[in-house]
């Protein structure tokens, strides 16, 4: 097959389906992913498509949503990383909701070890994965089953959701920025996001770096309401996520980055057994907050103890 060839079939996928991921491009035209890579960026060039990482997808933010065939192929590595801190965060005994999405899919596996645990979800697939959790229990709102992401939606869902109050909610979407917060390319599904993020004291979201600085149509949660993002260490020529973290740390969001599986961030070694991670300081109060006062994640990371490579580390990405 000609270059031309395999970029006009290339756009084609990409144009059907939103979101295409480099292995699938490269098993339908026949060739390697080192030459997938090649032909995607010369589209891009053109302004045909946009590359993420490990795949491609429509030009601009505003595009349609990519089914889960799709998004489970796109940033496995990375959306594993995010679901083993993002788990961290919940203790024994908690109630949480957890929205649709392939990353929230990865974090309900890890959940189904956390004792106690009581899960409200809208997702099939959420649900799936803890099924056979011996002592966690699982909630499952009303509603229209979405078959593109096996999430239940509408009016069903949103009423059953009202009058919760749980600890934390953790979410996911199809783009991320500091201006306008989590978005989703469906209107029945940021819907829905809505209402389970009302029922939270506190909302995680959960996105890996190919997100940040996406923009898509329906917003779901704004900045001024997301407590703490977990993402994934983005590239050093990622500039794009490197500006949107910055942005979010300034508007008060905690973030906590997952970095490499062969150490910590800064280079330094990782205790066995623990995922690799580092935490943003908030630089300021949020919205409701008390001056003078931090916020109490479990979880979070002091600045202060981390180590000096860390301290480097992050004073360098907020420098960016």
């Amino acid at each position: 097959m000609f270059a031309a060839e395999r970029r006009q079939l290339i756009l084609e996928m990409v144009r059907a389906n939103g979101a295409v991921s480099l292995r699938e491009l490269a098993r339908v035209v026949q060739t390697s992913e080192v030459t997938v890579r090649r032909d995607v960026r010369a589209l891009e060039a053109e302004g045909l498509l946009d590359r993420r990482h490990g795949g491609a997808v429509l030009p601009g933010g505003f595009t349609r949503e990519s089914g889960f065939p799709q998004k489970s192929h796109l940033a496995t590595a990375e959306k594993t990383a995010i679901a083993d801190l993002a788990a961290g965060l919940v203790e024994e005994g908690e109630a949480i909701v957890v929205g649709a999405g392939t990353t929230t899919q990865e974090l309900a596996r890890r959940l189904a070890r956390v004792p106690g645990l009581t899960v409200v979800t809208n997702s099939l697939l959420v649900a799936q994965a803890l099924a056979h959790a011996n002592r966690v229990e699982v909630v499952m709102t009303g509603g229209t089953l979405r078959g593109s992401n096996y999430a239940l939606v509408g009016s069903g869902a949103e009423q059953s959701l009202q009058g919760l109050r749980v600890s934390r909610a953790f979410i996911s979407g199809s783009g991320l920025t500091a201006e306008r917060g989590l978005s989703t390319s469906n209107m029945l599904s940021a819907s829905v996001d809505r209402a389970l993020v009302q029922a939270a004291a506190e909302v995680v979201v959960l996105a890996d770096h190919t997100k940040l600085g996406t923009d898509t149509m329906f917003q779901t949660v704004p900045t001024d309401l997301i407590t703490r993002l977990v993402t994934d260490e983005p590239p050093a020529h990622d500039d794009r996520a490197l500006t949107e973290l910055q942005a979010l740390a300034d508007q008060g969001v905690q973030i906590t980055v997952a970095g490499s599986s062969a150490g910590g961030a800064g280079g330094d070694p990782v205790p066995a057994g623990r995922p690799p991670r580092r935490d943003m300081p908030l630089p300021g109060p949020r919205r409701g907050q008390v001056p003078g006062s931090a916020p109490q994640l479990r979880s979070a990371t002091v600045l202060g103890e981390q180590s000096p490579g860390e301290r480097a580390r992050v004073a360098d990405l907020r420098r960016r």
